[in-house]
């Protein structure tokens, strides 16, 4: 495909390597479906990656009912009229300026914008927040961005200025777009400070009670990935990562001088280093010790350790340490988080961002609530749900929300095609077994059969005929109630006119199979041989085929006749309460092989990966970890350590391969450093690695 582009098409792609293939004839355009995670970037959510989270902005800003964020009653257009009440409301002596907001966030010298408004007679704007003349001298800087509000009218509140207030307000309604920002400058009580604030007022939407106005509803302000929308806290990403107290003090049984705190750079066991001369003479002014155990002391007092004095003075001795300073030094406490939470900040090597990743935690945004938008944004609504409640349905509970909506008449006709679109991705999703997903869900949290099954639902949506669809084992983790509705999927998109090639080991799959290729008849060096193709049946007959002898049942897995006993103990889980777990109480038996089934969704991952293995990690191998919602877990006591084995690749370098991986290689080296010619030309183990100079072969550095 890339070959058919220009050469000039071609240097903006990436090339692929060619296959070791002589010749390949009637190839369609081709799309490959496999399992990788779509993307780890926390942005990416089911709703975004489906590009239903789209249809969702359209509807809500076409059809959505807004609401103030601060009373909750409906917002509705104001009038020239209103917008002249309200601003009369306010005291006898008020200075008002009016401005029209003409350029926001946008760069440039808008050069034009400013001639035009001097050949119209205005004298003075406001350009990012400061006033200024409106001259031929005023220049802006075009690689900034910058907000522009003219200066339409100055008076002062009093009787009579109606008309002329009216006057003024509707002029800067017709330049800025139904738009009018006014200052309000009010003299202070008793000679004080004057009282300066600010107000928009809107022909299109206001809250007239508590004087708040919105812009236009439009897609963008329902974006998380948008300034307009996005929660200014958390830049849209609904959560916060910070320095966990719990996961800084190792042993809360141990006192600060004991070590309690084990962090890189506080070395507070060590008399004779910074950072303990420091909280030394902070136990001094505060009156406590610090052989105290971390448990005993008081929340005053760890938070002093912790978050710092506040800036209060110190007088700090520091004879025992390498930076003596010959006196007294005089200087305060910062804290342990302040000083991580710089560290953090300011430094650029990826390895030490992880290493301080260690003691962080994710919580949810404190102002958007993990709901990623503005308030106002949220307080826009269709039916009775906000765009954010919509996403944390369920897909299945999506659907059925969306299909039972109803518009009025002059919503319906706006309404009807973006519910389409929405409804149909919605149903493609119910059709590949993710029912129990939310639009919500973050997409680097999702299993790479997810993922894949995502990107097929994806794909249908898209309704493209004439092409190949390579897909590497579509049923993975998936429970055979959900098979059956993925293969229904597969024969939808077959039915469009494509090619649907599949790799997959799933008896069913393998069953429904319009034409079966199987490939052996055994792994590595004994394989890479057409060995039987066909139709299933005809494959089942054939006695070559590995596959068609299980296929037949001339070869089957033997149940075992005779179960370990499960006599050696247990692990008891009680009041598993995570994502969709319903308090409930288990016993996992020792010494045996456990498996835990269910449906897609059930809560397998919640109660295994979540809750159980996050606890022993945290408790067997001292690992700090985020538990899962749980009571208590049980019986840990018997256990040494855990292991976890993931489908995680284990290899982050082209240099690491499985000899590297089990130190088998370096049993290797150190037997081929022991042979006579080693020996004679001073070979040490090291000489046969292809991780270091000398024995690595130069041209491609190993």
């Amino acid at each position: 495909y890339v070959e058919s582009l220009s050469s000039y098409a071609r240097q903006f792609l990436g090339q692929a390597q060619k296959p070791d293939v002589d010749r390949i004839a009637g190839l369609s355009p081709a799309i490959a479906i496999d399992q990788k995670t779509t993307s780890r970037n926390p942005r990416s959510t089911v709703g975004t990656v489906t590009e239903i989270y789209d249809y969702l902005r359209l509807l809500y800003a076409r059809v959505g009912t807004p609401h103030c964020p601060v009373c909750g009653r409906e917002i509705e257009r104001q009038t020239v009229d209103q917008i002249t009440d309200a601003i009369m409301s306010r005291p006898e002596g008020t200075r008002l300026t009016l401005l029209a907001p003409l350029v926001r966030n946008r760069k440039g010298e808008h050069t034009r914008l400013l001639e035009k408004l001097q050949s119209q007679g205005f004298v003075r704007i406001r350009v990012d927040g400061e006033m200024k003349e409106l001259d031929a001298d005023l220049e802006l800087v075009p690689n900034k961005k910058h907000t522009i509000e003219v200066v339409v009218d100055r008076l002062v509140r009093r009787d009579g200025i109606e008309n002329r207030l009216a006057d003024s307000v509707e002029t800067a309604l017709e330049l800025a777009d139904d738009l009018v920002i006014v200052r309000f400058e009010e003299e202070g009580e008793e000679g004080g400070d004057k009282k300066v604030s600010e107000q928009i007022f809107s022909q299109k939407l206001a809250c007239t009670d508590c004087e708040i106005s919105l812009g236009e509803l439009s897609p963008r302000m329902f974006s998380f990935n948008n300034p307009y929308g996005a929660c200014p806290e958390c830049t849209g990403l609904g959560e916060r990562t910070h320095f966990a107290p719990e996961f800084i003090v190792g042993d809360p049984g141990l006192s600060i001088k004991g070590g309690a705190i084990d962090v890189t750079g506080f070395h507070f066991t060590d008399e004779t280093s910074w950072s303990y001369c420091h909280v030394e003479a902070l136990a001094e002014k505060y009156g406590f010790s610090l052989k105290t155990p971390w448990e005993d002391l008081s929340s005053k007092e760890r938070d002093l350790i912790l978050f710092g004095n506040k800036g209060e003075e110190l007088v700090v001795d520091t004879s025992r340490t390498r930076y003596n300073k010959g006196k007294p030094y005089h200087t305060s406490w910062e804290g342990v988080i302040p000083i991580l939470e710089r560290r953090y900040n300011e430094t650029s090597s990826p390895e030490m961002k992880e290493y301080y990743h260690r003691y962080m935690r994710v919580t949810p945004c404190p102002v958007c609530k993990g709901a990623r938008l503005r308030p106002e944004v949220l307080a826009v609504t269709v039916g009775d749900k906000n765009i954010d409640q919509a996403t944390h349905l369920s897909i299945d509970g999506a659907h059925d929300y969306f299909s039972a909506l109803s518009f009025p008449a002059a919503k319906a006709d706006i309404a009807r095609p973006v519910m389409r679109e929405l409804l149909a991705r919605l149903h493609f999703l119910l059709d590949v077994g993710l029912d129990y997903l939310t639009l919500a869900r973050s997409s680097g949290t999702l299993s790479g059969g997810e993922s894949q099954r995502i990107r097929l639902a994806t794909q249908i949506g898209a309704g493209l005929t004439g092409v190949l669809y390579v897909l590497d084992e579509p049923s993975i983790g998936l429970h055979q109630r959900d098979n059956i509705r993925l293969l229904e999927t597969l024969k939808n998109l077959r039915d469009l006119g494509n090619t649907v090639l599949v790799v997959e080991h799933d008896e069913e799959t393998i069953w429904e199979a319009d034409h079966l290729i199987d490939i052996g008849p055994g792994a590595g060096v004994h394989g890479g041989r057409i060995v039987a193709q066909g139709r299933p049946d005809d494959i089942a007959q054939n006695c070559d085929s590995i596959t068609g002898q299980y296929l037949s049942g001339r070869k089957r897995i033997p149940v075992p006749a005779v179960r370990r006993p499960a006599d050696q103990g247990f692990l008891t889980i009680r009041g598993a309460r995570e994502n969709n777990l319903k308090n409930f109480d288990l016993d996992l038996p020792l010494g045996v092989m456990t498996c835990v089934t269910g449906v897609s969704g059930s809560g397998k991952s919640s109660l295994v990966n979540n809750i159980l293995l996050k606890k022993l990690e945290s408790e067997l191998n001292r690992s700090r970890r985020v538990i899962g919602k749980v009571d208590a877990v049980e019986g840990i006591d018997q256990l040494d350590k855990v292991i976890a084995s993931d489908q995680t690749p284990i290899g982050r370098t082209p240099r690491s391969n499985p000899a590297t991986y089990t130190s088998t290689f370096d049993l290797i080296r150190s037997l081929f450093a022991e042979t006579l010619a080693a020996k004679q030309r001073g070979y040490k183990p090291g000489r046969f690695s292809f991780n270091v100079r000398g024995g690595r072969c130069e041209a491609c550095s190993g």
